[in-house]
């Protein structure tokens, strides 16, 4: 290895500071700081500009507490730097130091390069056990961090903070929304310059959407055997930098490019919340890469099992973030905090969140982590959103987060999937979701708003191909149909994939339509993923992590105008009917009756207990009375033509989804046909 020991100047021992982690710009130089309880020394190595060739290399010449640190004059923005640790190999006490390999800082905020695969990024021999220490320089193959300038003039200073009840949710890809997109310029496609682009953010607020929710962003690393088999980690749940982005998706290479995006997204009155993997990350188990945890420190950044030389992996990822060591936990509070204070994001949605409430007990929703959140005040105001599960025992947790945090929800996905595909019996199981799952979220002070309610996600099938097909078709992926779950409650209705018959295409329509209403007339939150809006479809691939391509790159020139037309009515509906959604659940009084909301059968009586038990009925209406003393009157008919009685008074259809235009405005007494798949919504007034 080289052995370069001299710097254009030493380090400045009087500047040298613990308190700041990473690479920080002050005082007319750099100060480096890096967490490792169990080093013995800690190797700061710097690099040309290219990231090619070492000009530096220096021992950090102070430490305490398990921070290693010095202040380097002279050294300012763009310098790309690496750290090299030494300490024991001993993996059976799980440690695994190997100062042949350069690693990453934790908490460096941009990267110079890419992971170049080659055996030389291991820190044991491939091919032989994890006991032996590998020594060659795993540098060439490394990517490298660079010391930023993080000034940048804001336009808009202020997270935007739309209320719960008014937010909609786009899921989106950085680079699928823009790829295909033909208003975006070509080469900003792909990029943070493309994402907030006019066209982008104009269909956005066509459709009704308030928060933009991408895929992770932070720096991830492509999969050595998905590159080996010609593809890639799309979708990029596989952290390398928890501060840094991913450097793929900057045109200019410049970290200004992602404010300039989220700056432009606040402008448009769209909140910007990240999709975070705290939970793991791309160093996989004890046989994966040496790349910046690993080397820096085992046995503090992750879990290991009983016998130490293992990993602990409750995320079927090979590792588990160690959250409840504290220098680990500031390590994810200080990359959140980054996120909002230096980059602006307005929220997170924590990708197998339960994984970071585990404690030595298991899921603890009182646990340190959530308590370091809740406490923070930075972090306890911004929105919160947890995926509730990992694949641990007692890992499914919906329900079972603390407030502020709202939830994914897949039992409303389930169930209001399964009710349009007509499934017998779910009746009561819908009228839960339309009223917010109140059986999971309704207790400990928690709000109507907890849930985010979903239909699709980009882990399974889009909405359209839930429409389309009976059985997953994963072949592009190369693991012979084995990957994807087999749990997609869907039905082609007719034909498996694309049709030229307009009966299924009808019925397709029909269905998508009446889903979507649904979502967008329970209480909670919608969630749309991008695409459904017009009909995306991932030709039945409901595992696309692997396909950087036209299977998951939105199509926008098939996009079906007539679903977006009626996505942008329901929206619009949504928000003129103020009262609609609330933040207070409806409860019983000690009679049992519900003050705020009733249910209704089709022949306009309240619905019995044989009603609600009666496997084949499959039309009934919810009965929403506002706070302003109007009422509104939700019709669910997911079976065939039906004649529903309405309650007394002058009602106003305001929304059919059996009609091509699905927005409406006229009156309506007595009874109104409703017909097969639909949804319709009518309010009566204070004075009709």
């Amino acid at each position: 290895m080289t052995n370069i020991s001299a710097t254009d100047a030493d380090f400045d021992l009087s500047l040298a500071r613990p308190d700041t982690l990473g690479s920080v710009v002050r005082d007319g130089g750099t100060s480096f700081a890096l967490f490792s309880d169990n080093a013995q020394q800690v190797d700061l190595c710097l690099y040309d500009a290219e990231g090619k060739t070492e000009i530096a290399r220096r021992p950090l010449p102070e430490m305490e507490g398990g921070i290693w640190y010095g202040f380097l004059p002279g050294v300012g923005p763009g310098q790309v730097y690496g750290y090299r640790v030494h300490g024991d190999y001993a993996p059976d006490q799980g440690h695994r130091f190997n100062p042949a390999k350069l690693l990453l800082d934790p908490y460096a905020r941009a990267l110079k390069g890419d992971i170049t695969w080659n055996d030389a990024l291991f820190g044991y021999p491939v091919g032989q056990d994890d006991l032996t220490r590998d020594d060659r320089d795993s540098a060439p193959f490394m990517p490298k961090g660079v010391v930023v300038d993080t000034r940048y003039d804001w336009h808009h200073q202020d997270r935007l903070s739309h209320r719960w009840k008014d937010t909609v949710i786009c899921e989106a890809h950085v680079k699928g929304l823009t790829m295909r997109h033909p208003g975006v310029v070509q080469a900003d496609r792909g990029t943070f310059a493309g994402l907030a682009a006019d066209p982008v953010i104009e269909h956005l607020h066509r459709i009704g959407v308030t928060a933009i929710e991408l895929l992770p962003v932070h720096a991830f690393a492509n999969d050595r055997h998905l590159i080996e088999k010609g593809l890639s980690n799309y979708w990029g749940y596989n952290t390398l930098s928890f501060f840094a982005p991913h450097a793929a998706y900057l045109k200019s290479g410049d970290l200004a490019e992602v404010k300039q995006a989220i700056d432009r997204f606040h402008a448009a009155g769209i909140e910007v919340i990240l999709d975070v993997v705290y939970n793991h990350t791309c160093e996989g188990n004890e046989m994966g890469p040496t790349l910046s945890f690993r080397g820096i420190d085992n046995a503090s950044y992750y879990l290991l099992s009983d016998d130490p030389r293992h990993c602990y992996d409750t995320t079927g990822c090979g590792n588990t973030v160690n959250v409840a060591h504290p220098m680990v936990l500031r390590m994810i509070l200080d990359s959140l905090r980054y996120w909002v204070t230096d980059m602006h994001v307005d929220g997170f949605r924590f990708d197998l969140a339960s994984t970071l409430g585990r404690e030595s007990s298991g899921f603890e929703r009182e646990g340190g982590f959530f308590a370091a959140i809740r406490q923070d005040p930075i972090l306890a105001g911004v929105k919160l959103i947890a995926e509730p599960w990992d694949i641990g025992d007692g890992g499914y947790q919906v329900g079972g987060f603390p407030w502020p945090f709202r939830e994914w929800n897949d039992k409303a996905r389930d169930d209001l999937r399964g009710f349009w595909r007509r499934d017998p019996g779910l009746l009561p199981h819908v009228a839960e979701r339309l009223s917010g799952s109140p059986v999971q979220f309704d207790h400990s002070h928690r709000p109507a708003t907890s849930s985010i309610n979903f239909l699709a996600a980009h882990d399974g099938f889009t909405l359209w191909d839930t429409l389309s097909y009976d059985d997953k078709h994963n072949d592009a992926n190369g693991e012979d149909g084995r990957d994807g779950h087999d749990h997609n409650i869907s039905h082609n209705l007719g034909c498996e994939g694309p049709t030229d018959d307009a009966a299924i295409i009808e019925a397709r329509l029909r269905r998508a339509k009446g889903m979507l209403a649904t979502l967008f007339m329970a209480q909670g939150v919608p969630m749309l993923l991008a695409g459904d809006a017009f009909g995306q479809s991932q030709q039945g691939n409901n595992n696309a992590y692997c396909q950087d391509n036209d299977i998951a790159w939105l199509d926008w020139e098939s996009a079906r105008s007539d679903l977006t037309n009626a996505v942008a009515t329901m929206t619009a509906l949504r928000r003129d009917l103020p009262s609609l959604i609330s933040p207070r659940f409806v409860r019983a009084d000690a009679e049992g009756h519900a003050h705020g909301a009733s249910w209704l059968h089709p022949a306009g009586r309240e619905m019995t207990e044989g009603d609600w038990d009666d496997a084949e009925l499959r039309c009934m209406a919810k009965l929403i009375e506002m706070d302003d003393g109007a009422q509104v009157l939700i019709l669910l008919n997911a079976g065939d033509d039906a004649e529903f009685t309405l309650p007394e008074g002058n009602w106003h259809l305001r929304l059919d989804t059996a009609r091509d235009a699905i927005a409406c405005d006229e009156p309506v007494t007595e009874r109104v046909g409703c017909g097969w798949q639909s949804v319709q919504v009518l309010n009566r007034r204070v004075l009709d």
